[in-house]
């Protein structure tokens, strides 16, 4: 069996992006989609599979979050996001990080797991941030 070579990550680079991921996530999650959605590039993309059209720029992006948003709202449901395993990947001048995204459900009767996906990123320096130049979502279906 042959392995790939893991890179060796700086420990700031790495604490630095699972610090936008935490922030990230939790702006989503609180339903501040204007602040989350600020966060990708003003050409940014989303793609979500399972959703016809990729999202192009903050518009867009926030546009198809608002909807999912009041629509959970109206149902009582609250959504929750949980990035992890994050293999991080420095480029010359980005950074790739596919993740393993869990979203828990959250109603009056109590949380389930609504689904399990994979979240590839390409990441821009921003400052003492990052910015999010393309997403890619993926649900885990078996084959």
């Amino acid at each position: 069996m042959t392995t790939e070579a893991m890179p060796t990550i700086d420990a700031q680079l790495q604490a630095s992006v699972q610090q936008f991921y935490a922030t990230h996530m939790q702006l989503l999650d609180d339903g501040r989609i204007e602040e989350w959605a600020s966060r990708f590039t003003p050409e940014g993309t989303f793609t979500v599979g399972g959703v016809p059209a990729t999202a192009r720029g903050r518009e867009e992006i926030v546009a198809g979050a608002t909807r999912t948003v009041e629509q959970l709202t109206a149902q009582g449901i609250t959504r929750r996001h949980w990035l992890g395993m994050s293999a991080i990947r420095p480029q010359a001048d980005e950074v790739r990080v596919r993740s393993y995204a869990l979203v828990f459900q959250v109603t009056a009767g109590g949380a389930a797991l609504r689904s399990s996906t994979t979240c590839e990123d390409v990441l821009v320096p921003d400052g003492a941030s990052w910015m999010i130049k393309e997403r890619v979502v993926r649900q885990d279906i078996p084959a």
